[in-house]
């Protein structure tokens, strides 16, 4: 009888356990990083940087709970980065937590805390309601989504500040136009992207314009631009976009021996911008991306950049990437 009892209560443990499913992916990568900065004494620096990220899911049935750590260098303490519980009430998907909001070619990721998304569907369109919940209410943001004749539509109301975004694919030709219309006089932005296939080469071009009061941010393949300040100054980085600075990147990939070669060409152009120290810039790189047999990949990339009259932000720089996903 004892057995029986044993046997029984064993297997209602496995029983629930069967229900539950939590799973851990990251990746983590070290980069070695030789540059050399174009001053009157020109400045070389060799650097090494680690970068690891975690993230744990659990879920049982509709409900799931995600966290995400990061370790940016070697040596630095644990940051938790998303942390949200996601779950379902009848037909609308519910998310409640802190957790980043993804970057385009126009603004970095941001992330808020306590942050609620609620986002359902009423007939052919998505509806979405997300609050950052401070006391405003400023935060409060409705997107709305649908999809017309193959054309994939998107437009989103804040604080009187509006975004429209249509994307889609016409004759082999991938397109996405997104259109940012803020209420403040001058800061309107937008991006264009097209890209497609030419024989073996696949061909992208963006463009990003901005109002004389209006800074683009973000990480994108166009680069690691930030937008703290609305003017930047001398030997403050040539990665710093300052109001009115428009955006042109090209990029052609293609395959060969087994590796990834890509070919970037990206160009900041002040000549719209009212603001001091405003110089065009130009940023040329060189990737090859390598899957290696141990289950890592190798990345090479080398950068010459380029800003005019600052030769202390001008520099060549050789990166040396190894990472791994799992």
């Amino acid at each position: 009888m004892k057995k029986q009892i044993i046997a029984a209560a064993v297997a209602a443990t496995m029983t629930s356990v069967a229900f539950a499913d939590i799973s851990i992916t990251g990746s983590t990568k070290v980069n070695f990083k030789a540059k050399d900065t174009d001053a009157t004494t020109e400045v070389s620096t060799n650097t090494v940087s680690t970068e690891h990220d975690l993230a744990i899911v659990g879920k049982m049935g509709d409900t799931s709970y995600t966290t995400k750590w990061a370790i940016d260098s070697a040596g630095s303490a644990i940051a938790v980065e998303d942390n949200y519980l996601a779950t379902k009430v009848g037909d609308i998907n519910l998310k409640v937590g802190d957790w980043d909001n993804g970057n385009n070619y126009l603004r970095e990721s941001a992330r808020n805390a306590n942050q609620l998304e609620a986002k359902t569907t009423v007939g052919p369109v998505g509806v979405t309601f997300w609050s950052g919940h401070d006391d405003t209410n400023t935060h409060d943001k409705i997107t709305l989504t649908t999809e017309l004749n193959g054309i994939n539509l998107k437009y989103v109301t804040q604080n009187d500040d509006e975004e429209y975004v249509v994307s889609g694919s016409v004759a082999g030709i991938n397109a996405s136009l997104h259109m940012d219309n803020n209420d403040a006089a001058n800061t309107d932005r937008s991006s264009l992207e097209l890209s497609t296939k030419l024989n073996d080469i696949d061909v992208k071009v963006v463009t990003v314009d901005t109002d004389t009061s209006a800074r683009f941010g973000g990480d994108s393949w166009l680069g690691d631009w930030e937008h703290t300040t609305a003017e930047r100054t001398a030997g403050q980085g040539l990665w710093q976009a300052e109001n009115g600075m428009d955006l042109t990147g090209v990029s052609l990939a293609t395959s060969m021996a087994g590796n990834k070669v890509e070919y970037r060409h990206i160009k900041a152009d002040q000549d719209g911008s009212t603001v001091a120290n405003s110089t065009d810039r130009t940023i040329n790189r060189f990737i090859v991306t390598r899957p290696l047999a141990s289950g890592a990949t190798f990345e090479l990339m080398y950068t010459d950049a380029e800003e005019q009259g600052d030769a202390a932000a001008s520099y060549s720089e050789l990166d040396l990437e190894l990472s791994v996903k799992f």
